[in-house]
């Protein structure tokens, strides 16, 4: 999973970047509310964390620009704007969720895995699922009825997409962006052994789950067909 966490107080910012990646989410921190805009545009984040108060934009001028341009990323405002109008306004905007400052850890990791949650129907409690198949968001862990392997951590991020997306097609451009990051030099070898691999885990959980390969285009899940 990847966040996008756009926060001007740069200690915090690297506290909570912090507390997400022993989470082992992927977590890009910007601290201005243009970066943050320009980034959230590129859709490819699974939530952002945003705060309101910003230098060259402010929180919910972002979230505006984000839903104009129908990016529908799941959007967890966290301000020291404690009023009851403005939390209204920024969930009235298109905000998820709205939690003030000071905020308990705990309380804010249920928030991002709450809202991580919402955004399919395959996921219940920890767990994402596609036919027989189920994937431990906390462990890590693959399962497939009484078989099970641990996954790396690039494994975890490409099949959880994978699994998020369904029959879909999922780009190999937006594999990178995900797990690797927007900026990243990585070429499209990198993702195919990184498929390889979960391939032969699939295989060796009895898994009927196939990763199908697009020609040309990227990858999508299927059951029971050759790649």
């Amino acid at each position: 999973m990847r966040i996008l966490l756009v926060e001007d107080e740069v200690r915090l910012a690297d506290v909570i970047g912090q507390i997400m990646k022993s989470q082992k989410y992927t977590v890009d921190i910007f601290n201005d509310g243009d970066s943050g805009l320009d980034y959230g545009l590129s859709g490819i984040y699974d939530l952002i964390i945003l705060d309101v108060m910003l230098p060259k934009r402010n929180g919910f001028d972002i979230l505006k620009e984000l839903r104009h341009h129908k990016i529908t990323t799941p959007v967890l405002f966290l301000t020291a704007k404690d009023e009851i109008s403005d939390k209204v306004y920024g969930l009235d905007l298109g905000a998820d969720d709205y939690l003030t400052k000071p905020f308990a850890t705990e309380e804010l990791l249920a928030r991002v895995r709450a809202l991580l949650r919402r955004q399919g129907d395959v996921v219940t409690d920890d767990c994402v699922h596609y036919e027989e198949t189920e994937l431990n968001l906390s462990t890590h862990e693959l399962r497939c009825q009484e078989k099970k392997v641990q996954l790396g951590l690039k494994e975890f991020n490409i099949l959880s997409c994978l699994m998020h997306h369904g029959n879909q097609i999922v780009t190999k451009e937006l594999l990178i962006e995900k797990v690797w990051g927007y900026d990243a030099e990585v070429d499209y070898n990198n993702v195919e052994v990184y498929i390889s691999f979960l391939r032969k885990k699939l295989q060796f959980i009895n898994s009927s789950v196939k990763i199908k390969t697009v020609r040309g285009v990227g990858y999508c899940l299927g059951v029971n067909s050759d790649d």
